[in-house]
């Protein structure tokens, strides 16, 4: 029998990627994934479609969202102003049609909307013109985002590319730079358990601290993104031996955003489709627990 696999965070054009469900669905068939997980940020939207072309093409859609949350402040560098550790929760087999769920990813993203109105000004304040109307209008039905601002900046002929366009202007530590509304870490873990989903923590070698992994976990948080597009092997092997030391689900995906990221990532990084049972399993035992 054929081993199957699935890439466990992949997201579509109703947040920050360039591909809507369907070229998502395609990308994946052409990529010979099995499942995919749709992870878009704050938003629930893109799940609907997906299943649908899922169905149809043969390829399995776990539902799933990609919660940020932020964290206490450290100091500042010299000359610096205090820096937020900015951390992203995924839920993996969520029950995306849940209303509490909805309603609180509903409210973060007017938060969103109104973040881009401020940027934009910020912006403006540097000489650099960009309507917040173009940007939400990039962004569609679904959750705008600072990689949508970029793009709008890059079609203005402000910057040559995404990296540019956080780097100088928009990034976390950028001049322009503005928060939108987060989740503390147990709101987050919370709204994905109650909606019956499996909490995991994203790319956590890109987070720069460790130290709030065992509250984490006493908040209730399940698993552990092992794989990803920017862990090497000894982020692997370390990030493996936490999960494994504290009883924690291993998951992996390529974070696919699309051409946003420069390429089509999607089956870059991939799982066996054991640890998507595992996560179905642990899913069905959060839902008979609630």
């Amino acid at each position: 029998m054929k081993e199957r696999y699935a890439d466990l965070h992949v997201h579509t054009h109703y947040s920050d990627s360039t591909l809507s469900p369907e070229e998502v669905v395609k990308a994946a068939r052409l990529n010979n994934v099995d499942a995919f997980a749709v992870t878009d940020h704050d938003c629930v939207d893109g799940i609907g479609p997906c299943i649908q072309f899922g169905e149809k093409s043969g390829v399995e859609v776990i539902p799933g969202i990609e919660l940020t949350v932020d964290l206490a402040m450290r100091p500042a560098e010299p000359n610096g102003r205090p820096v937020g550790y900015e951390v992203h929760i995924l839920g993996l087999f969520i029950d995306w049609k849940d209303r509490h769920l909805i309603a609180k990813v509903a409210e973060i993203q007017k938060s969103r909307v109104e973040r881009i109105y401020t940027m934009t000004g910020l912006l403006k304040d540097e000489g650099i013109s960009v309507d917040p109307g173009d940007v939400l209008k990039l962004a569609g039905r679904g959750t705008v985002g600072r990689l949508h601002l970029a793009f709008a900046m890059i079609k203005n002929r402000q910057v040559k590319s995404v990296r540019e366009a956080f780097r100088k202007y928009i990034g976390n530590q950028a001049k322009c730079y503005a928060p939108h509304l987060k989740c503390t870490p147990a709101e987050a873990i919370g709204m994905i358990t109650k909606a019956g989903g499996v909490p995991v923590l994203a790319h956590p070698a890109l987070i720069g601290n460790d130290d709030f992994i065992p509250d984490f976990i006493r908040q209730g948080l399940r698993g552990i993104e092992v794989y990803h597009s920017d862990h090497d092997q000894r982020m692997e092997k370390k990030y493996r031996g936490i999960a494994e030391e504290n009883g924690l689900l291993i998951t992996g995906g390529s974070d696919c955003h699309g051409m946003g990221k420069g390429r089509i990532m999607i089956g870059n990084v991939m799982v066996k489709y054991e640890l998507v049972e595992k996560l179905r399993h642990e899913s069905e035992r959060i839902r008979k627990a609630r």
